[in-house]
């Protein structure tokens, strides 16, 4: 037996609304082609892996994340991390094409692979394998069992009971839910050693894309879990679904609230960045022409624009460039004091010049709070 999907109260049927409505919204914005559209899609996907992975202890920097998604070097993210980074990036691209896959039906094997996916470079943690034994989760200061999984000879069952309902279960469930809910059944099964919950919230994002509610990079909500301030609330959730021991059925209710108030603070973030987007690139636009820079340079200066750091790489594979194009436009550009130069050879990186940052300053003042949907 899972844990069950729960009633919704009309507080949640409004909530479910309004994150439509603003889903409707981004397809439409979407259906057009933009200029930036490339790479707001990459920085939201790295932005999903950094969140995810920072729950787990692995902290990376957006601009770190990016550079190991395009097989480079990061410039500040350790070994270790960078591997973890690795793994989840091919896990999520493998959920991004299953989205897309025509034929598709959710099996054991697939959960299996993408677990293998995520941590296979822990080979004595036996990636993609079911645990041999029993399963505790414990506090990471006081060290108490918080959470007891199932027993193990259990688990395939419980996996394969998971599977049947992914494909037939709840069907007439908003796609919202029936997430929420494959999120926390997966996370309480805990069938493998590790990479549970990374697993749980990609599965979750697995289930939207092929609802086709958008692409998984704009329907995840792993960028809100991983902030410090939702993380601690994001434990406390799963905590109180079910207790502490496998044992549904149980009350998910508040576990399915908190996804949800999740996906519509995400998809406010997600409305503000892209309409941000559109005016920035436009503004740049039009302060290259007077400043009579090449119009190709205008994605050098998003890119600056909305993160820390460019590196000279990325500007190339951006605009189809050879290196000694791109490396001449950037250094005009920080001649210009659009960018600031920092480091060396393979390790050199650009940051906002003076003049991009009264730009970002004066954006600042525009950013909005966000709604909390329940208030």
């Amino acid at each position: 037996m899972l844990y069950g999907t729960p009633a919704l109260d009309p507080a949640d049927k409004d909530v479910l609304v309004e994150i439509e409505e603003m889903r409707r919204d981004l397809r439409h914005r979407l259906a057009e082609p933009h200029r930036w559209d490339g790479q707001l899609r990459r920085q939201l996907q790295a932005r999903a892996i950094q969140g995810s992975n920072s729950i787990e202890g692995y902290r990376a920097s957006v601009e770190d994340v990016e550079s190991i998604m395009a097989g480079e070097e990061p410039l500040e993210a350790s070994p270790v991390v960078s591997r973890e980074i690795a793994g989840y990036q091919q896990a999520l691209t493998y959920v991004r094409h299953l989205s897309r896959a025509t034929s598709f039906r959710y099996d054991v094997g697939t959960l299996h692979a993408l677990n293998f996916m995520m941590i296979g470079h822990h080979r004595h943690k036996d990636p993609g394998v079911v645990r041999p034994g029993g399963v505790y989760i414990r506090d990471g200061e006081t060290r108490e069992v918080v959470y007891e999984g199932p027993d193990a000879e259990l688990v395939p069952g419980l996996l394969d009971e998971l599977v049947q309902w992914l494909n037939e279960g709840d069907l007439d469930v908003p796609s919202y839910v029936r997430a929420a809910m494959a999120h926390l059944n997966l996370v309480k099964i805990h069938p493998w050693r590790d990479g549970n919950g990374r697993m749980s919230r990609a599965l979750q994002t697995l289930v939207l894309g092929r609802d086709r509610i958008t692409t998984p990079e704009f329907c995840s909500i792993e960028e809100w879990l991983g902030r410090p301030s939702v993380t601690l609330g994001y434990y406390d959730a799963l905590n109180g679904a079910g207790g502490r021991r496998w044992d549904p059925p149980g009350d998910t209710s508040a576990w399915v609230r908190f996804c949800l108030r999740a996906h519509h603070l995400q998809a406010q973030r997600v409305a503000q960045r892209l309409a941000q987007a559109s005016e920035i690139w436009v503004l740049l636009e039009e302060e290259a022409r007077g400043d009579g820079i090449n119009g190709r340079c205008v994605s050098a200066l998003y890119e600056a624009f909305v993160s820390r750091r460019l590196r000279r790489s990325r500007y190339q594979a951006d605009e189809g460039l050879s290196q000694g194009q791109a490396a001449r436009d950037l250094r005009d550009l920080a001649a210009r004091k659009w960018l600031q130069p920092y480091g060396e050879t393979k390790g050199r990186f650009y940051e906002p010049g003076p003049r991009m940052l009264a730009i970002r300053a004066e954006f600042a003042g525009r950013v909005r709070p966000l709604r909390d949907p329940y208030r």
